[in-house]
C-alpha cells in the first residue's frame, strides 16, 4: 500500500523547525515528490526516506518555496548512482523557471524528462514509471501566479481467492496471471477469466494535494471521497481573511470546509505562515468545521 510523508509544512520560508510544504508518496519501493523547495534533501534524509527512489517530480507551480530546491535534490538524486531517467511534470508557466534551476547542476548522470501541463485545464496521465494502476490528475487553481493541485488515485486489483482457484483445479503457476487481470487457458482447454477467481472490485486509494489556492468549490469536486485530502491553510485568525484572500491563499477554517465538501476521509493542513508559529491552538475549533482535521506536523507519515 502506498505510504506518505509530508516532508515539510512551511510556506514562504524554511525555518529551524519547519521545512518547506512538500510531499513524499511511495508505492513498491518507487516515489513521487509534489514540490520541491529550500532544502527538501535534507527533509528527504531527515524523515527516513531514499532520493534514489524518486522517479516522478511534480511542481505545482513557480514560487520560490515550491522550486528552488529543485537543483540540491537533483544533484544529491545524482550521488546515489542514478542513471535511469527521472520525470518532472510542471504547468507550463513554470517550465522557464525549472530550466534555469537545472542550468546550475551542470551535466547529471542520468536524464531529465520534463513534461508540460496545462495551467488552466484539467489534465491526467498515467504514472507508468511508478505503477501503470497509478492515474495522476490536475486542476486549475487560483494563486497569484498559475498554480496546479494534484490528484494521486492508484487502482487496486480484486482480491484474489485461492479458493475458488482451488475448485476449478487450476494449476498455481496460473494465479499471477489471473490476479494481475488476465485469462488464462489451461491444458486442458478450458478458459479461466480472472473475475472466475477473484472477489469484488476494491475501491482505488485517492490522495489529493492543493497548495496554493483561493477556497475554491472545484477544490471539493477534485477531492471527493478522498482517503487523504491535502490544502494548505496559511493561517488559522479569521482577521486574516481579506488579506489572505488577495495574496491567492486560505485559511484553515477554509480547508475544513472545503473537506466536509467534500466527504474526504481525512484532512491534512499544511503550508503554514512562518508567523503561524503554533498552528495546534486551532484545534478546536477546526475540529468542529471538519472531525478528521490533522494539523501536520513536519514528517506526517500514513500508511493508505
Amino acid at each position: 500500500m502506498p505510504e506518505i510523508c509530508l516532508l515539510g509544512t512551511g510556506g514562504m520560508l524554511p525555518l529551524k523547525n519547519r521545512y518547506l510544504t512538500s510531499l513524499y508518496a511511495e508505492y513498491n519501493g518507487k516515489a513521487i515528490l509534489i514540490d520541491c523547495g529550500e532544502g527538501t534533501q535534507v527533509a528527504v534524509a531527515e524523515h527516513g526516506l531514499k532520493m534514489s527512489r524518486i522517479e516522478t517530480i511534480l511542481i505545482t507551480h513557480s514560487h520560490a518555496d515550491h522550486v528552488t530546491g529543485l537543483p540540491g535534490l537533483l544533484l544529491s538524486i545524482g550521488n546515489c548512482s542514478r542513471t535511469e531517467p527521472l520525470d518532472i511534470y510542471m504547468p507550463e508557466s513554470a517550465e522557464k523557471t525549472v530550466r534555469s534551476l537545472m542550468a546550475v547542476c551542470g551535466k547529471l548522470p542520468y536524464e531529465v524528462k520534463i513534461h508540460v501541463l496545462p495551467d488552466r485545464s484539467p489534465t491526467a496521465f498515467t504514472a507508468d514509471r511508478i505503477d501503470p494502476m497509478l492515474m495522476i490528475s490536475t486542476i486549475p487553481l487560483s494563486h497569484s501566479v498559475e498554480c496546479i493541485g494534484y490528484k494521486l488515485t492508484l487502482s487496486r486489483k480484486p482480491v484474489f481467492e485461492p479458493e475458488k482457484a482451488k475448485e476449478l483445479n487450476i494449476p498455481v503457476n496460473y494465479w499471477k496471471k489471473l490476479h494481475s487481470g488476465e485469462s488464462v487457458t489451461l491444458d486442458d482447454g478450458r478458459k479461466i477469466f480472472s473475475s472466475d477467481v477473484t472477489g469484488k472490485q476494491r475501491p482505488p486509494v485517492v490522495v489529493t494535494y492543493t497548495t496554493d489556492s483561493l477556497s475554491l468549490d472545484s477544490i471539493a469536486d477534485f477531492s471527493s471521497g478522498a482517503d487523504l485530502m491535502i490544502c494548505e491553510g496559511m493561517y488559522g485568525d479569521m482577521e486574516k481573511k481579506q488579506s489572505m484572500n488577495e495574496k491567492g491563499h486560505m485559511l484553515m477554517q477554509d480547508a475544513c470546509r472545503l473537506a466536509e465538501k467534500a466527504q474526504a476521509k481525512r484532512l491534512w493542513l499544511t503550508h503554514y505562515s512562518p508567523a503561524e508559529t503554533d498552528p495546534c491552538i486551532y484545534n478546536e475549533e477546526l475540529s468542529a468545521i471538519f472531525g478528521n482535521v490533522v494539523i501536520s506536523h513536519d514528517g506526517e507519515k500514513i500508511t493508505l
